[in-house]
């Protein structure tokens, strides 16, 4: 780790360069880390993806919660779902009617309409190893990108922060659709490839990492980035 202690800014190894980050600039934002995602009986699971690999990261995305925490980086979680009536998720004129897994769930087994990422239900909430501390934010969104019809933009702007560090699940999905959609919009966007959790076959986590580290954004770790951000900078 090295810092420049006139700015506070630090430098975090990543891929394919280091990147210089300060911590008044920057967030870490949580992706989806809800039941749906990362529990058993949650609609990835009865969707029948394998969500193994969940429980390790939630407790490294735990890691780098308490260490963002630590250096006054800011924590926002985002939830994906609808309303209870399904109205935000579209009709049949969306994509998302048709692309959406867990309403192609929930039509095949319409015992569990109602059920899978409805707000206020157990499937909505955050997992319980996750839940927001005092100074965290949360927001909500409808869609696989954060940005979306959602505050996140709005947010971020408020308080001057252009680095966004992603981690959450799915990488291939919600967290990559959100990284893309911040590099649009000018953000500076790095994937911790260790606190983010694929669905799907292991070649699409790889096609991710190539993605966001050849095109996109940055790539680093949990112990890269709890090395830079657990040492203040000396004064």
């Amino acid at each position: 780790m090295t810092a420049d202690t006139k700015t506070g800014d630090l430098t975090l190894p990543a891929r394919p360069e280091a990147l210089r980050l300060n911590a008044a600039e920057t967030a870490v934002v949580v992706i989806d880390m809800q039941n749906a995602y990362a529990s058993p009986g949650g609609y990835v699971d009865l969707a029948g993806f394998d969500i193994a690999g969940a429980a390790s990261v939630i407790g490294r995305i735990a890691t780098v919660l308490e260490t963002a925490r630590g250096a006054g980086i800011q924590v926002i979680y985002l939830q994906n779902g609808w309303d209870a009536a399904y109205v935000e998720a579209g009709g049949p004129g969306s994509p998302n009617w048709h692309k959406s897994n867990a309403l192609k769930t929930m039509r095949a087994r319409p015992e569990l309409h109602g059920q899978l990422l409805a707000r206020g239900g157990w499937d909505y909430e955050l997992v319980d190893a996750l839940k927001p501390q005092p100074g965290d934010i949360t927001l909500h969104k409808t869609r696989y990108s954060a940005f979306f019809n959602s505050q996140l933009d709005s947010v971020l702007r408020a308080r001057g922060i252009r680095n966004i560090v992603f981690v959450g699940i799915a990488s291939n999905v919600c967290v990559e659709s959100t990284l893309r959609d911040g590099f649009h919009l000018e953000y500076f966007g790095v994937m911790l490839e260790d606190a983010t959790h694929h669905l799907g076959p292991d070649y699409v986590r790889d096609a991710t990492v190539y993605n966001v580290e050849k095109f996109f954004g940055w790539v680093s770790t949990v112990a890269d980035f709890c090395g830079s951000f657990g040492q203040r900078p000396q004064e």
